[in-house]
C-alpha cells in the first residue's frame, strides 16, 4: 500500500512534469528549452531532498558537441544529467524510446523539451539516423542510456544495447561518458517512502573521448574508464 508521501509526490511530480512541458511548448530556442529542463531538475531533486555531487566537473566544458553516454538506475537519472550540464552551454537530445512519447506522465515534457524518438520495434532506424545527423549539424549535443532501459539487477552495470555502438559511429561526436556512482532508485525509494532529508548522489566525469579515437567497443570502454567490471 503506498503512503500518503508517496501518493502526493506522485501527483507532484506528474504536474510539475506537464506544468514545464506545457511550458516548453512555447520555448522558441534551444536555450530557452535548456533553462526549462535544468529548473524543472533543480525543482523536483529540491522537492526530493537531492542534492548532486559532482567528480571531474572540470572536464565539462562548452566544446561539444557530444555523444554523451550515463548509465541507468532511475526515472530521475536525466535530471541528475541536467543538474550537472546547468553551468555549460551544451544542449543535447535525448534519445528517447516511443513508449515515453505516449506517456501521461512524461509524454509532454519529452515531446517538447528536445528528444529524438526510438522505435525498437522498427525494422529500420533510418528515420532515428536521419534525425540524430540534422541535430548534429546544428552544433547540438546526443543523450543516451545506452543500456537501453532501466538497470533493475544487481550488477553495477547492466549491457549496453548494439544499438549504442552504431549511434557512436554515426554521430560522429566526441564522447562524453558520465558514470552515475550512486544507485538513483535506491535515493528516490529513500527520499519518497521513507522522507529522508539531505540525500546525495555522486556522479563522476570521465575523459573525452575524440571522435577519431572512438573504441570499437563503447561498452567496453566505457567500463575501462571508470573501472567498472
Amino acid at each position: 500500500m503506498f503512503s500518503f508521501n508517496q501518493i502526493g509526490m506522485a501527483i507532484y511530480a506528474t504536474y510539475l512534469t506537464n506544468k514545464f512541458g506545457f511550458k516548453a511548448r512555447r520555448a522558441s530556442s534551444n536555450v530557452e528549452k535548456k533553462e526549462i529542463r535544468v529548473e524543472y531538475a533543480e525543482t523536483l531533486l529540491a522537492k526530493l531532498n537531492i542534492s548532486i555531487s559532482v567528480k571531474g566537473r572540470e572536464k565539462l566544458n562548452n566544446d561539444g558537441p557530444y555523444l554523451l553516454v550515463s548509465n541507468h538506475r532511475s526515472v530521475i537519472d536525466p535530471l541528475v544529467i541536467e543538474n550537472i550540464l546547468k553551468e555549460t552551454t551544451i544542449f543535447g537530445h535525448w534519445i528517447a524510446k516511443k513508449e515515453l512519447y505516449n506517456s501521461f506522465f512524461f509524454g509532454m515534457f519529452v515531446r517538447n523539451t528536445g528528444s529524438i524518438l526510438i522505435d525498437r520495434s522498427a525494422k529500420q532506424m533510418t528515420g532515428l539516423f536521419a534525425e540524430i545527423k540534422n541535430n548534429v549539424s546544428n552544433g547540438e549535443s546526443i543523450f543516451v542510456f545506452p543500456e537501453g532501459t532501466r538497470n533493475k539487477g544487481d550488477g553495477v552495470i547492466g549491457r549496453f544495447k548494439k544499438g549504442s555502438d552504431i549511434i557512436a559511429r554515426k554521430s560522429k561526436l566526441d564522447i562524453l561518458p558520465v558514470y552515475i556512482e550512486t544507485n538513483t532508485n535506491d535515493v528516490l525509494m529513500a527520499s519518497i517512502t521513507k522522507n529522508e532529508k539531505n540525500l546525495v548522489i555522486d556522479v563522476e566525469i570521465g575523459d573525452v573521448i575524440p571522435y577519431e579515437k572512438k573504441p570499437k567497443s563503447l561498452e567496453e570502454s566505457y567500463k575501462s574508464m571508470f573501472g567498472l567490471t
